[in-house]
């Protein structure tokens, strides 16, 4: 059993106001490629397929493009996609039996009913048996694969989303062996396991998983054969596990992503059942910079010399299909508006599209917020997240900490903003 998975695809992003389409077709075609290539009998796809629940035209038509080129090249091959949190769940599952009858499997809901009871009024009783998907090799290996798109609070319904989630994931894995005897038991969901390693340059990652609670797995004894997870976009293993593994983002997201790996996971199964996983590396077509890479104070001549020793130039006055992001670090003191002139000047000539200059700056008093990192510059507050601002608050004023309710209660509220602005 050899099975590919990926996810945190974002199809339609902008990056600092850049259309990345043309990035995403770039990526889509490498994995169409790799998925002839390498023949497996499965492809995996973790949620977070689109940026946001109403993409663009153009977005849709890269993601059904995909869909129908491989499914055409590759007949055999099973394709079970679930929704995130950035997908509107209801508009990922609205072709599902059209896809369906082309081997693409959707799951963006869990489907439930309402039992009514004398004892508490009555109860959400969940469809799993919709979530559980087989799978067959070419030698007639089974598995199961345990599709679960992103769990709302409405469906969890608990004081505790963690213990709620928790209870879901371990049911459905019951499930999955008692309806599935002796088959290899793949589960593939979209959280944040508590524990993940997000960037702590700043607070982009957390802005753009969301900022739901964390997930507490990590005492898990009947789990999965393998657990393929999305939304956390560094490469990693879940709980220090073997069996448990975010693939990543297939771009990066943000300046602070851009050190992190890309590309997807191949996971074949040995004989004793363990999963063996491979990397199949993909570089994105453009690459991101920060100039200069330290904190340095350039002067414009020192400036000038830095970006053509690390940036290419255009050639004929046109950037090339492979162009890099570019985020600059220039003090405030050191350039004036004839020195900024003339450093725009330069840029146009450079092989790079500017999405960012960052302008350090002295004399930011920070004396009134503890225990925060150094913040030199607006963008540093820009980019914090705004409930580690609003908990040191709270202490500043209060002289004491947050209590675990009023930080849940303080989340929902920064999330229902977020989710506000991004409709």
């Amino acid at each position: 059993m050899r099975i590919i998975t990926t996810g945190d695809w974002h199809l339609g992003n902008l990056f600092h106001g850049n259309d990345r389409l043309q990035e995403h077709e770039h990526f889509l075609k490498w994995l169409s490629q790799t998925i002839i290539d390498q023949q497996p009998d499965a492809l995996l796809v973790a949620g977070d397929v689109f940026d946001n629940g109403n993409p663009s035209a153009a977005a849709q038509k890269a993601y059904y493009d995909f869909l129908a080129g491989i499914t055409l090249a590759c007949p055999d091959l099973k394709v079970i996609i679930t929704a995130g949190n950035h997908d509107s769940a209801n508009r990922l599952e609205a072709p599902r039996p059209l896809l369906a009858i082309n081997n693409v499997e959707i799951r963006g809901n869990i489907k439930r009913r309402w039992e009514s009871d004398d004892a508490d009024g009555g109860h959400w009783v969940f469809d799993f048996d919709d979530l559980l998907i087989p799978i067959q090799d070419k030698e007639g290996n089974k598995a199961v694969v345990i599709a679960v798109p992103y769990l709302r609070n409405d469906v969890i319904q608990k004081d505790s989303y963690s213990n709620g989630v928790n209870e879901i994931l371990r049911n459905l894995t019951a499930a999955a062996r008692e309806k599935h005897p002796g088959a290899t038991v793949i589960m593939m969901a979209h959280m944040y396991a508590k524990g993940a390693d997000i960037s702590k340059d700043d607070a982009s990652e957390k802005i753009v998983i969301g900022g739901q609670e964390e997930v507490n797995m990590s005492v898990w004894t009947d789990h999965p054969d393998y657990l393929a997870c999305g939304h956390i976009h560094k490469r990693q293993h879940i709980w220090n596990t073997n069996w448990a593994r975010y693939s990543g983002s297939v771009l990066p997201m943000s300046f602070a992503e851009k050190d992190y790996d890309h590309g997807v996971d191949l996971i074949s199964f040995n004989k004793s059942g363990h999963a063996v996983v491979s990397f199949l590396e993909y570089k994105p077509q453009h690459k991101l910079r920060i100039l200069p890479e330290d904190d340095k104070e350039l002067t414009p001549k020192q400036m000038d010399k830095l970006l053509d020793s690390e940036l290419r130039p255009r050639e004929n006055g046109k950037l090339s299909d492979n162009f890099d992001y570019l985020l600059l670090k220039i003090k405030v003191e050191k350039f004036g508006n004839d020195e900024m002139a003339a450093l725009n000047e330069h840029l146009a000539k450079m092989d790079a599209v500017v999405c960012k200059i960052k302008k350090i700056a002295d004399g930011i008093d920070l004396s009134t917020i503890v225990g925060q990192q150094a913040i030199t510059s607006i963008d540093d507050i820009l980019d914090r997240d705004p409930m580690n601002t609003l908990k040191e608050a709270f202490t500043i004023k209060h002289d004491t900490e947050m209590t675990e309710h009023q930080e849940e209660l303080l989340r929902e509220i920064i999330d229902s903003i977020n989710n506000q602005t991004e409709e």
